[in-house]
């Protein structure tokens, strides 16, 4: 990203890439209209695995946060849950119609998955639906801003926030002027972001205050990029994050030698105070000490009369 080289391209797939998946910074998950799921080494950017996962197109997939599993919806009206130490399939679900979007929560106890305007809410122990909202128009992009506060952005300028396990609306506000095509959030320094990206070529950074859900989230700032946006992502500087935790390390261990350094000077005090008294105990004359001076002072006057 810094230096803005083009790495390579992704060759595995016949046909269109459909959806793309970071999991840290070692791998990607690719899904495509040939239905084939891809598990890239993103130092080498070679090929791990491919798995046959659709009888259809892949239209969207999502990593568990432990990195252990992955779920994919296509156009074969399936739900699969993959498993990825071993590259198998795990479980398969049939759906009455084709899902667009599925997401897993923070946590990776509970999943999304997206049906024209309608989002189910599935447990993951139970692979049941717990709960479903539906909107008035098609849901454009979705995401969790903790495990139970959903954004929802559809074909409008709106954007809804949603209780997962109410299935209430908590808010909405109007985001855009034009339709909202993506929408990602973040969590930074304890502070709620919600990025949007809209057909009106704006893409807009709110803050929000989950302490006060029910009020509007606050404009941030602002860009137009002067383009019909289709799609968002979000990177993090991770040099300005190392070199943000290394100041604050700094700072805490400047403390801590501060801190280290008035005890050390504090027991100086009371150890140099010791020693004063022990010298001062140590300068008393016994009774030994007096014999051997009145020798020692008798010998030097015998010898000065012998001179």
């Amino acid at each position: 990203m810094k230096k803005k080289i083009e790495h390579g391209a992704l060759l595995q797939h016949n046909g269109t890439v459909t959806c793309l998946e970071f999991y840290s910074t070692a791998h990607l998950l690719s899904g495509a209209e040939d239905g084939l799921i891809c598990i890239w080494n993103t130092k080498r950017w070679e090929c791990l695995k491919s798995i046959k996962a659709h009888k259809g197109h892949v239209t969207s997939l999502s990593i568990h946060p432990s990195g252990k599993l992955a779920l994919s919806v296509g156009t074969d009206k399936t739900l699969r849950t993959w498993n990825l130490v071993e590259g198998r399939s795990a479980f398969i679900k049939n759906l009455k119609q084709n899902a667009h979007i599925i997401k897993w929560s923070p946590s990776g106890e509970k999943y999304v998955t997206v049906i024209t305007n309608k989002v189910d809410v599935y447990k993951l122990d139970t692979a049941l639906i717990t709960g479903t909202i539906t909107t008035e128009k098609r849901i454009s992009s979705l995401t969790f801003i903790t495990d139970s506060i959903l954004a929802i952005a559809g074909d409008d300028e709106i954007i809804r926030l949603y209780n997962c396990d109410s299935q209430k609306c908590l808010c909405e506000f109007k985001a855009h002027e034009n339709r909202i095509k993506d929408i990602y959030s973040f969590e930074r320094e304890g502070q709620h972001v919600i990025v949007t990206a809209s057909s009106d070529g704006y893409i807009k950074m709110w803050n929000l205050d989950l302490n006060k859900n029910k009020d509007v989230p606050s404009l941030l700032c602002e860009v137009n990029t002067k383009a019909r946006l289709t799609c968002l992502a979000v990177w993090f500087d991770q040099a300005s994050e190392i070199k943000e935790n290394s100041d604050k390390a700094a700072t805490s261990s400047q403390a801590n030698e501060d801190e280290k350094s008035s005890i050390v000077r504090k027991k100086k005090v009371c150890w140099t105070d010791k020693n004063d008294k022990t010298a001062k105990r140590d300068r008393k004359i016994t009774p030994e000490k007096q014999k051997l001076e009145t020798l020692l002072q008798k010998k030097k006057k015998k010898l000065k009369s012998s001179e």
